[in-house]
């Protein structure tokens, strides 16, 4: 139980050793975090689903017709009576018949101490935390993508998937260039590659 309701973290470990294979510390974090997530970090402090500033320069790409939308819109009808909620429709679907899907709901999170200018970004000492929707791994690169039912008009998704990556980044040790972030419902994907130079709020512009 973490702040917002239980969160299920899930993990498809067939798809994850063969699509991970060049990734070990990602496919350790991901079987290690079930036993040794930290759930006090959770309760308090910043979410990165609560983040409300933009940052710098993102190259955004904008597509309908996406694969994403195909399983979103199926899932959502596929586990219409299997699941209450919405993203537990497309999250399951997803985990158990897309074949570059490897986790679901998988809990993230950063320390003061390991990102510059820390305090300035979220106003807090406490570490900031979040639970990415969906893992994918697509031509060798991990993909961070998070449901939105309605993409479109989203302000700030892509600051929240932003931090997901430099969360997933720093406790997989997995450099930044090698991760790849999107968020989605049945009609729009929105795409996009993480970069430091992009992190900077845009007050400071």
């Amino acid at each position: 139980m973490h702040t917002g309701g239980v969160y299920e973290f899930r993990v498809h470990n067939d798809k994850l050793n063969i699509l991970a294979s060049r990734y070990e510390g990602f496919i350790n974090y991901l079987n290690q975090v079930f036993d040794n997530c930290p759930n006090s970090y959770f309760l308090n402090g910043p979410r990165s689903s609560k983040l409300k500033f933009k940052l710098n320069d993102l190259s955004m790409h904008q597509t309908t017709g996406h694969e994403m939308n195909d399983l979103c819109r199926i899932g959502l009808n596929v586990n219409k009576d299997r699941y209450k909620t919405s993203h537990s429709k497309v999250q399951v679907f997803m985990l158990e018949n897309d074949d570059k899907t490897v986790a679901s709901e998988i809990p993230i999170w950063i320390k003061k101490d390991e990102l510059e200018n820390y305090n300035f970004l979220f106003d807090s000492n406490e570490p900031l935390t979040g639970h990415i929707d969906i893992l994918r791994i697509e031509d060798e690169k991990i993909w961070i993508w998070d449901y939105k039912p309605n993409a479109f008009d989203e302000k700030y998704a892509s600051t929240q998937i932003f931090f997901y990556a430099i969360m997933l980044s720093k406790r997989t040790n997995i450099p930044l260039e090698n991760f790849r972030c999107g968020y989605f419902d049945d009609s729009y994907a929105f795409m996009f590659k993480p970069e430091l130079k992009n992190l900077i709020k845009d007050k400071l512009l």
